[in-house]
């Protein structure tokens, strides 16, 4: 007898229903850098973080980041992406605070090209960060007090690229 799973969801944003969240930019531009992305909606109702990564002038990476309306996801077990990718590898991320530049918790994962995929990211395995290293001493990940997502693209791997993202929601299994 096969059992099923029901797990419970909540949409943090889908790009087509409120609430729509506003993204910023933030590329190796702020170190010298020439690379440059953006998050865009598409006619199809997706989101689409694309851009050029370049490794010139010291870049090396790109990235896109949402203050989030709601904060406390307590009580869920992580982030489910719905993607449709380009082979690269990408990192998503997540702030609890307020800072433009500070720890981060992030977890990386493999964007195929095979069409639209759903990508678990458990908050569990969200490793805290800073400015692209490891932080032993940081508290863990304090899901009452998530600010801010993110999208980050690095790990020279050099050229364009483009993510399409359904939706990004949180599920509990």
């Amino acid at each position: 007898m096969e059992q099923t799973m029901d797990t419970q969801r909540k949409i943090i944003t889908d790009f087509m229903h409120p609430p729509l969240l506003r993204w910023t930019s933030v590329n190796d531009g702020v170190m010298g850098g020439l690379s440059d992305s953006l998050m865009q909606h598409s006619s199809e109702g997706k989101g689409v973080f694309s851009g050029h990564l370049s490794l010139d002038n010291n870049g090396g990476f790109a990235s896109v980041r949402a203050p989030l309306p709601e904060n406390d996801y307590t009580g869920y077990d992580g982030i489910e992406l719905s993607i449709n990718g380009d082979g690269k590898r990408y990192s998503f991320r997540l702030r609890t605070d307020l800072l433009f530049d500070g720890l981060v918790y992030r977890q990386e994962f493999d964007a195929p090209m095979d069409g639209w995929v759903a990508v678990r990211l458990p908050f569990i395995d969200f490793k805290p960060s800073f400015r692209g290293r490891i932080v032993t001493d940081a508290p863990p990940l304090d899901q009452s007090r998530i600010f801010q997502i993110g999208f980050l693209l690095s790990e020279r791997q050099e050229g364009a690229f483009r993510l399409e993202v359904d939706r990004i929601e949180v599920f509990q299994s």
